[in-house]
């Protein structure tokens, strides 16, 4: 399995694992910018993929910068597709009360590749009570049905 990756910035950074066993690879911003408490911003890494077929992209936040200055990826975890072609964004939100700033290089996300699956549809009537469907002492038992 290969990831192909286009550095369209000069200033870009390869996506790189800190551990040889992580799941995620760092993605780095190519320029300084200051993200205001409550405030969100969209972070140019710089870089396109061709993704292997099958598969998405997943950016995630990284948990030092959510844990140790409240600095989130907004849409967590935000999907590039397969077929994606453009440069990689990261839409980061401050929720913290201080301004945060954001250096050229600095790591600011991290980019997991999964795979896709991509069933059949099918159309089952009177869901959930048809036979097709299948019971379960779930149900349609949802939010908070276990408890706190």
């Amino acid at each position: 399995m290969q990831l192909k990756i286009h550095l369209l910035h000069p200033d870009a950074s390869l996506p790189t694992y800190a551990h040889s066993t992580d799941s995620g690879m760092d993605l780095c911003a190519i320029e300084a910018t200051i993200i205001p408490p409550g405030e969100r911003q969209l972070i140019s890494t710089g870089i396109a993929i061709e993704l292997p077929p099958n598969t998405e992209a997943q950016i995630r936040s990284r948990s030092g910068l959510a844990y140790k200055h409240g600095i989130t990826v907004l849409n967590s975890p935000g999907t590039i597709d397969e077929g994606y072609r453009g440069e990689i964004k990261v839409i980061l939100i401050n929720h913290s009360r201080t301004d945060f700033h954001i250096n050229q290089g600095m790591r600011i996300a991290q980019m997991v590749i999964a795979p896709v699956l991509r069933p059949a549809i099918e159309i089952i009537r009177d869901f959930p009570h048809n036979e097709l469907v299948g019971s379960t002492t779930r149900g349609a038992n949802g939010f908070g049905s276990t408890g706190v």
